[in-house]
């Protein structure tokens, strides 16, 4: 055969590498699959046996009534609140007249308000509830010395005035100033009294939130174990017991599935040097995982996401992702936090702002890896988080652990052919075109024991300022 000279002209004199190659043993790499992550979630997480396939949070009893977020319903420009979501407001928690929460619904005024404008003004009377539908707000409170400090941020979803229905004559705790161009919702007081006097079912539901927030309860809304302490001589101590939660919240393991099919002909022939079987499976169980973790995350019934307090959810100040945000993460989780957990693409937006200030946060060593870290805590990436509309992102700090109360992984180990901890694959059948099945499942769950165990930082703009 004529070498790689001859096109020129010019005879060969050695074999060329395209001929020597019909000889030659190819060396060939494992399937590769660009959708495999770190899954830095599923390493962390301390994982608890599940063995009843269900796990059940035991908590004391919690006077704490609602605070939850509100979801909207738009027509063009016009918004309006979803009615069934009122029952989100602390003095509505579990009151289930449809009729009375669609008629609330009707009476609320959409207003929209411009950057720096104020919306309610601190030591004035609180004459609305304010629904955020869009937009961000800053809480501005009195300091100590008269100067005004910004005690919070209220953005998409949340609301502010909301004592104003048990306490007619409540004032504004802080002022509230937009911070971007703002739509919210408002419902005047006199509209909700008119319909608590026209209703004896929401005027008795509004008077048992009233007597359930007179019991004696602490700063966390649970009921209080009363202590004497600091005294002389001896007086009489106060009786006590610690009271429990009568329908605690229960866990069932979710499940992750998908039936993996090769024919007998490629089993059978096409085995070397790579089982194909094994490689399929790989593959497979890589897939899973990756699943299992985004589901660990963003699933509406357990996923971490969905299920953090909401009292444990915060706002960026001004945008993008701060160390003021990351220090302001840490305070809603400051009892021995464990790690952050954040999109990539966040973790590049905070790496900016912090090169803004010429502030280099370090690194820790984890396993070999040179993580990022702030405050000494790992920041974590995870590709599972969301970037919403907006290209905005969150980005989660946790504490771990049962002993810990943090969060936990659940999952039930000793399967019926078990392939992993927690999964398992089952040969099915060969079908009559001679194709093997096999059943691949994966069961997990996650539970966050305590609400203070995680906090979420909503909201982080991942985009750079435009010039």
């Amino acid at each position: 055969m004529p070498g790689a000279g001859a096109a020129n002209g010019q005879s060969s004199l050695s074999l060329s590498t395209a001929a020597a190659r019909n000889l030659a043993t190819t060396t060939k790499s494992v399937p590769q699959m660009q959708g495999i992550t770190t899954r830095w979630l599923l390493r962390l997480l301390p994982w608890v046996e599940a063995s009843g396939g269900t796990y059940r949070v035991n908590r004391r009893l919690s006077y704490t009534v609602g605070d939850g977020r509100i979801d909207f319903a738009s027509n063009g420009e016009r918004v309006q609140v979803i009615p069934a979501e009122l029952g989100e407001l602390p003095a509505l928690r579990d009151f289930d007249d449809e009729a009375v929460l669609a008629a609330l619904a009707g009476r609320f005024e959409q207003r929209q308000f411009a950057p720096g404008e104020v919306i309610a003004e601190f030591g004035h009377e609180a004459d609305r509830v304010y629904l955020i539908a869009h937009g961000r707000i800053n809480k501005i409170g009195a300091g100590k010395y008269g100067n005004d400090t910004m005690t919070g941020v209220l953005a998409d979803g949340q609301y502010f005035g909301e004592q104003m229905l048990l306490q007619p004559d409540a004032i504004w705790e802080f002022t509230a100033k937009a911070a971007t161009v703002c739509t919210v919702l408002a419902l005047p007081k006199q509209a909700f009294h008119e319909m608590a006097g026209q209703s004896p079912t929401l005027a008795s539901h509004l008077e048992n939130v009233r007597e359930r927030k007179s019991r004696p309860q602490d700063q966390h809304g649970e009921a209080e174990v009363a202590v004497a302490a600091g005294h002389a001589g001896e007086p009489d101590l106060p009786g006590t017991f610690v009271d429990y939660e009568t329908s605690p919240r229960e866990y069932e393991l979710s499940v992750a599935q998908t039936v993996l099919r090769v024919h007998s002909r490629v089993a059978d022939l096409y085995n070397k040097p790579m089982d194909q079987i094994e490689q399929q499976l790989r593959l497979t169980i890589e897939a899973l995982r990756e699943r299992q973790e985004a589901e660990l995350l963003n699933n509406s019934d357990f996923g971490l996401l969905h299920n953090a307090a909401p009292a444990q959810h915060i706002q960026t100040r001004s945008g993008p992702p701060t160390p003021d945000d990351m220090d302001e993460l840490l305070a809603t989780v400051w009892k021995d936090p464990s790690f952050f957990l954040a999109h990539p693409r966040t973790i590049a937006a905070f790496g900016r702002e912090c090169s803004k200030r010429g502030i280099y946060p370090a690194t820790v060593d984890f396993g070999g890896h040179q993580i990022p870290a702030w405050r000494g805590l790992p920041l974590f990436p995870c590709s599972k988080i969301p970037i919403a509309q907006g290209n905005t992102s969150s980005i989660l700090l946790m504490r771990t652990g049962e002993d810990n109360q943090g969060v936990v992984g659940l999952r039930q180990t000793g399967l019926p052919d078990e392939y992993e901890p927690g999964l398992n694959v089952r040969f099915m059948n060969i079908s009559e075109k001679g194709i093997i099945s096999y059943l691949v499942s994966t069961y997990y769950s996650a539970a966050i024991l305590v609400p203070d165990a995680i906090g979420v930082l909503e909201n982080a703009e991942l985009g750079q300022e435009a010039d």
